[in-house]
This record gives structure tokens, C-alpha cells and sequence, in this order.
């Protein structure tokens, strides 16, 4: 008698799940495109000054990466826990940027207060946070934990 081998009995994702995941990876595609055209000066403002990479290379790569993960968050279905991890680390890389823009005291996006700068503080955790949601990346790593 043969075996049955590679059968994934994993939960498809929700319609929630998959919303969120899909609004996500428009976001990060419309953000990564604004990186490398019309919000180019905003992004600019939010690279920390210590950063030892111009702050112009890091916006384009920023954006590029933004744009890669968001068409992978959008068309990605076999991988996507794995894209889940990588746009949560992303995410989790570019807060100093957040951060910096708070202690710089440096107006983008609206932004031109200090109260609106930290107001603005846990919009990135949320994002992590929808990140492994949205692609069952949280939930696979608890169940296998």
C-alpha cells in the first residue's frame, strides 16, 4: 500500500485575511511607486542622518523592495507565509526611518508636529501585525510551535 506524501490540510486563509493581504500589497505597491516618483521628498525626510548609505539609495531601494513585496503580497499564494515574514521584517527595518522623523523633527506627509509624528508611531506595528495576519505567517508559526 502507498503512502500519501505532501498533502497540505492547512486552512485556507479567510476573506478577511485575504482583504487585508490584498489592501496591504496595494499599499506597499502604491507606496514603493511613490518612493521612486511624487513622494520621493517625503520619503527623503525620514531617512535617519546616520544611515551610512545616501539617503537617495535608500529611498529607490526602499521602493523597490516596497513594490516587490506588495505585488508579492497581491499574486503570491503558495509563498505567501513566507512573504508575510519578509514584508514584517522590511517593515520592522524601516521603522528607524518613523523614529527618525520624530527626533529630527522633520515634516513629511502632513506630518508637522510632533504630536502627529508620534501619533503616527504604532501605525508600523499595525502594519507588522496585519503583515503575518493576513498571510497565515503567525498562525502557521504557532501551530508549529
Amino acid at each position: 500500500m502507498g503512502t500519501i506524501q505532501n498533502i497540505n490540510f492547512e486552512k485556507k486563509p479567510s476573506t478577511a485575511q485575504n482583504i487585508g493581504r490584498y489592501l496591504l500589497g496595494s499599499f506597499l505597491t502604491y507606496t514603493g511607486i511613490g518612493h521612486l516618483t511624487f513622494l520621493k521628498k517625503e520619503f527623503l525626510a525620514q531617512v535617519p542622518p546616520w544611515l551610512p548609505i545616501e539617503p537617495e539609495t535608500v529611498v529607490l531601494l526602499s521602493g523597490a523592495v516596497e513594490i516587490g513585496l506588495g505585488l508579492s503580497l497581491l499574486l503570491a499564494s503558495k509563498q505567501r507565509k513566507q512573504v508575510g515574514w519578509a514584508t514584517a521584517a522590511f517593515l520592522v527595518a524601516v521603522f528607524p526611518g518613523n523614529i527618525a522623523q520624530l527626533v529630527e523633527h522633520k515634516d513629511a506627509f502632513g506630518m508637522n508636529s510632533d504630536t502627529a509624528r508620534w501619533l503616527r508611531l504604532p501605525m508600523q506595528p499595525a502594519l507588522i501585525a496585519l503583515a503575518l495576519w493576513s498571510t497565515g505567517a503567525w498562525q502557521s508559526w504557532r501551530k508549529n510551535k
